[in-house]
């Protein structure tokens, strides 16, 4: 019997540490919904606790359900049917309809449409636990955003249609974005080039009564078999730029074809699509040109946190074969795990892996503490003045917070999720090339994360805005004026000096120009990371809350078999600050270099383009 949540201290840990009242407080609206929907709490110690028996049920179904399946899932992939349907692996089926039973489905819609109403936090915690599971599930059980979308800028008439569907997992959704010709470009979108028999372009259009329809292809389509499609498409054919595009809501129907289904490298039980749409009856979500400037950016920021639980959850398996491995595994007369560059590699992977968690749970809480601070202006806004100047001004900061914070999580979860999956295989040598363990998987599953919902690349130029912007050294002065345990103070003082450090770069970086700042963004995004990380390992280290926690038997003379969790953070805290301090003052020359030759100097470093 297998729980993916009780079994992992970390996660119990943080779900304890962060404060889950005030997120409570914030998504229930005061408590206002106890007395309309039984399932409603009354207050956030009941709250709280529904919040743990979910997690505690979905770990238990992930753990005993999902995770034996996802070999089979990985091996027996989608089927495309000849009247452009799509059966899906037996396995994910079969997850799907245990998470519809379960009523996971509907994790952050409102009470009133059947949902649990739930935080993003603990949202991020349950697709850490479903991806750990099957990385491939995760690309559906984590499109509730189709859902929020709906329930943020629908009409009410396609809200009560629609949302009630998805929390009982009747439906689920696709983003459809992608085009041919318009990857990470969605501006550049038309619907897409030209139909079937390629005598017209594509197009969204409206008939005489005024109603919508789209024509056209659509490519890279994560779960396009879905039953509800969310479509960017070019309303306003004058408009060429993102001010010209609308959302439409798309039923599956006879009017819409799945015309390939794409031969990846990983996640192998997630169906990616390309899709043509043939005069598909179509639904104006809000309002008109706002799709891609208002909708869509709300949609993917919220998949971009889904992506960064998703690289958690693999990252976390990937860790745990390896471990595990490293301590069974004997050679030279030893377990593995006694030399010291597998003994260093795996306290890097464990390390690297609770960094992740740390900086996505954060965002996650500041996303939340936005969301809830927008919805207070505007359902119930405070009568007094200084209340209401004060609320307006934190929706503010957490909106700043929140759109750095976002890129960054992404951007560090994906990368570090590509890093322990490689990892992962190096411990284990030639077995772990070989596909008797999961780790070949997770690590071809793992390479799609840095690509999908924005690059790494893309994530750096997004957060680097952020840091550049003061949003960064005002949130470190913020972490930096929190009372911390004496075990941390010393090194409140190497994170000074590297904030220091972090803001004469981001000068330097400024003066250069916004070209600069995009050719050097990602050490300069590095930097800020790991100074935020480092008083976040130190705030857990100083946490109200304690545990005590297993430890690796004989890794001394005489070791404990436990330790305290506070105890543990701080030495975490201690090994990332200090060896992070270097990597600081190597990044900050590096970004101070002035070095220019990835523009002047182009073709002749590149050499002129190869044949094929």
């Amino acid at each position: 019997m297998s729980n993916f949540y009780k079994d992992n201290n970390d996660i119990q840990f943080l779900f304890r540490h962060m404060d889950l009242e005030s997120l409570a407080k914030l998504c229930e609206e005061n408590f206002k919904f106890a007395s309309q929907f039984d399932s409603a709490p009354s207050n956030a110690k009941e709250a709280i606790t529904n919040y743990d028996l979910v997690l505690d049920s979905l770990g238990q179904l992930s753990g005993d359900f999902i995770a034996p399946r996802a070999e089979g899932v990985d091996r027996e992939g989608n089927t495309l049917n000849p009247d452009g349907s799509v059966t899906r692996a037996k396995g994910i089926a079969e997850d799907i309809e245990k998470l519809g039973q379960a009523d996971v489905m509907g994790f952050t819609l409102p009470h009133r449409f059947g949902g649990l109403n739930f935080p993003t936090l603990i949202y991020s915690m349950a697709i850490e636990i479903v991806s750990r599971a099957d990385a491939a599930l995760m690309n559906i059980f984590g499109l509730q955003g189709i859902a929020e979308t709906i329930n943020a800028f629908a009409s009410e008439e396609i809200k009560q249609q629609y949302l009630p569907a998805f929390s009982a997992g009747k439906v689920t959704g696709a983003m459809v974005l992608t085009e041919p010709d318009a990857g990470s470009d969605l501006q550049s979108i038309k619907v897409s080039g030209h139909d079937q028999d390629k005598e017209k372009p594509a197009r969204v259009y409206q008939d005489a009564e005024g109603n919508w329809f789209i024509r056209g292809v659509k490519r890279f389509i994560t779960n396009g078999c879905g039953e509800i499609l969310l479509v960017l498409a070019r309303s306003e054919p004058d408009i060429s730029d993102g001010r010209g595009l609308s959302l439409y809501l798309v039923e599956s129907g006879p009017w819409v074809k799945v015309r390939r289904l794409e031969d990846k490298l990983g996640i192998h039980g997630s169906p990616t699509c390309e899709m043509f749409f043939n005069d598909a009856p179509a639904k104006l979500i809000g309002e008109r040109q706002r799709g891609l400037i208002t909708y869509v950016m709300s949609l993917m920021n919220g998949a971009r946190i889904g992506i960064a639980g998703q690289s958690l959850g693999i990252a976390e398996a990937a860790f745990r074969v390896a471990r595990d491995y490293a301590a069974t595994r004997r050679q030279f007369g030893v377990t593995i795990e006694k030399l010291p560059a597998v003994r260093d590699m795996l306290i890097d992977m464990k390390i690297a892996v609770e960094a992740g968690r740390t900086l996505l749970y954060e965002t996650s809480r500041v996303v939340d503490t936005y969301v809830g601070s927008e919805k207070q202006l505007e359902i119930n806004p405070p009568e007094e003045k200084e209340a209401l100047k004060e609320l307006r001004s934190n929706s503010k900061k957490y909106k700043r917070l929140a759109s750095m914070l976002t890129p960054m999580s992404k951007y560090l979860c994906s990368e570090m999720c590509n890093t322990v999956a490689y990892n992962s295989i190096q411990v284990l040598g030639g077995s772990g090339y070989m596909r008797d363990y999961a780790c070949e998987r997770y690590a071809r599953d793992a390479r799609i994360t840095t690509i999908y919902e924005g690059t790494s690349q893309l994530q750096v130029v997004a957060a680097v805005r952020g840091v550049c912007s003061g949003t960064a050294e005002k949130y470190l002065a913020e972490l930096a004026s929190l009372e911390y345990d004496e075990s941390v103070k010393d090194l409140l003082d190497i994170l000074g000096e590297g904030t220091e450090i972090m803001k004469d770069s981001i000068v330097f970086i400024k003066s250069q120009g916004n070209e600069y700042m995009d050719l050097y963004g990602r050490p300069l995004v590095d930097i800020a990371m790991d100074l935020i990380l480092g008083y976040l390992f130190c705030s857990q280290a100083s946490s109200k809350f304690d545990m005590q926690v297993p430890v690796a038997e004989n890794t001394q003379k005489d070791s404990a078999k436990t330790i305290s969790m506070k105890e543990r953070k701080a030495k975490i805290a201690r090994r990332f600050i200090t060896k992070n301090a270097l990597k600081i003052k190597a990044y900050a020359e590096l970004v101070k270099s002035a070095d220019k030759s990835t523009f002047s100097e182009y073709e002749s470093l590149v050499g002129p383009v190869p044949e094929l």
